[in-house]
Formats: C-alpha cells, structure tokens, sequence
C-alpha cells in the first residue's frame, strides 16, 4: 500500500509517500515541504498548495492520502490557514479518486511512539528509527507528514478489516428473517 501523508499548512506543508509491506515494515518513498510566500494572497498560496499535492499524486499514484485533521487552536489565524490547506488536500485526493483518511494528531503519535501526547522531537526520532534514517526529516512538518502516513498504514489496515467484517455482519444480518422485538406485539394468523 502506497499512503501520501500530509501535515496541512499555509506557510510549510509537510508531505511524506510511504510504501507499507507485511508488519511494520515501511518503505520512505518522497518527504519534503511545500512552502509559499506569506506576503502572498491566501488565494494564490492555496493554489500553490494545490499544485504541489496534485503533481505529488500524479507522480506516485498513493492508495489513500492521509490528512492531519484539524483540530482547535488558541491561534485561530493558523487554524484557519491549516483548514484551508486541509480542505485543498481533500480536494485534490476527491478529484484524483483517491481514498481519503484522516487522523488526529493524538492518533498520530501513539500509532507512532506509543503515546498520543509525544512532542514533535519524539516522532521525529521514531519516525527515523522505524524507517531506518540517520536523522529525522526537517522541518517537523516533513516528519510529521511521515508520521500520518505511517498511522494510516498501521491503523489504517486495522481499520478496513474491521469496515469489512462489519459489512459482512451487516450483509449475514441483512439475510436473517427479521425477528420481532423483545415485548413486541405478535401478529396472529387469522
């Protein structure tokens, strides 16, 4: 399985490909930062993001694209930059046909380093250790964006076989007589 993962941002937007095998095993296919001007307009920023994620996937074809998903601030400006970021990183996954996922930062680190509330040095440095780098990837926004993909791949796959056990339930369910309820009126046979 192949995961594009991104750490949404207007000023740095880390993005990570990621190739899974069988366990843990993880394979770092591109990590790097999509960065635009602050003194630009946000519509031309968001238009740059654009453009960079949707070469990323033209380029490496992912499974699914993973997104930070976005949670409240104190600093609602940055906020609002990382959910207008977020938003285009959907938008090109749904134009592409690409499933999306996305993970909160909690979910993250503890897929990650074991804890939901590791700060960004610990990811970084299991980040590297797991894939076998000499050194995390830099800014924290790459290695974040590795991090996403790494959760999905390990989450993720725990998350579709349990999406298809309980649509095979629901399917065996759905082919059962409908039993009335405990209490229920019987109708009787006239």
């Amino acid at each position: 399985m192949r995961v594009l993962g991104v750490d949404p941002g207007l000023t740095r937007c880390g993005v990570a490909v990621v190739d899974g095998g069988t366990g843990h095993r993880a394979t770092l296919v591109h990590v790097g930062v999509v960065r635009t001007a602050v003194d630009d307009e946000p519509g031309v920023r968001l238009a740059q993001v654009h453009a960079a994620v949707e070469a990323l996937v033209a380029e490496h074809r992912p499974d699914v694209v993973a997104v930070e998903r976005v949670f409240a601030q104190h600093n609602v400006r940055s906020v609002m930059g990382t959910a207008q970021a977020a938003g285009i990183v959907m938008l090109v996954a749904a134009q592409a046909g690409v499933r999306l996922a996305m993970h909160t930062p909690s979910e993250v680190k503890a897929a990650v380093t074991g804890s939901g509330r590791a700060d960004k040095d610990q990811v970084g440095t299991m980040v590297a250790r797991i894939l076998g780098l000499a050194e995390a990837p830099r800014p924290a926004d790459a290695s974040d964006a590795v991090a996403l993909a790494l959760c999905q791949l390990w989450r993720g796959r725990a998350t579709s076989r349990l999406t298809a056990a309980a649509h095979a339930a629901g399917a065996a369910q759905a082919a059962r007589p409908a039993r009335p309820a405990v209490g229920a009126p019987r109708s009787r046979p006239r």
